[in-house]
């Protein structure tokens, strides 16, 4: 059992197969949907490509809609943070952290 996009069920009726399928309750939904945005990271990990990140991202909006997030809040967030703790663009990596001397 895995969450498909919609139009599967569909495209395996015109194969000439029967998909078996229900629509998935509010208790599912949100495992499902976890599951679901592990499975797409590790494909994209696995071949990195437009269209796995793609998908990632379609996964990241039924997320959005599932918890009824603000997009627009989402990305007023990600725009704070990164003020305060800036972005990923100097690809800094942090080997450590020392005690001060003084």
């Amino acid at each position: 059992m895995k969450l498909v996009r919609d139009n599967i069920p569909e495209i395996i009726s015109r194969s000439g197969k029967i998909p078996l399928f229900h629509l998935a309750n509010e208790h599912e939904i949100r495992q499902l949907l976890n599951e679901k945005l592990l499975e797409e990271v590790n494909e994209f990990l696995s071949a990195p490509s437009e269209e796995e990140l793609a998908d990632i991202y379609e996964i990241l909006d039924a997320i959005v809609g599932e918890y009824n997030y603000d997009s627009k809040s989402i990305s007023a967030i990600k725009e704070e943070k990164a003020k305060t703790n800036g972005s990923f663009n100097k690809k800094l990596i942090l080997e450590g952290i020392k005690e001060s001397d003084v």
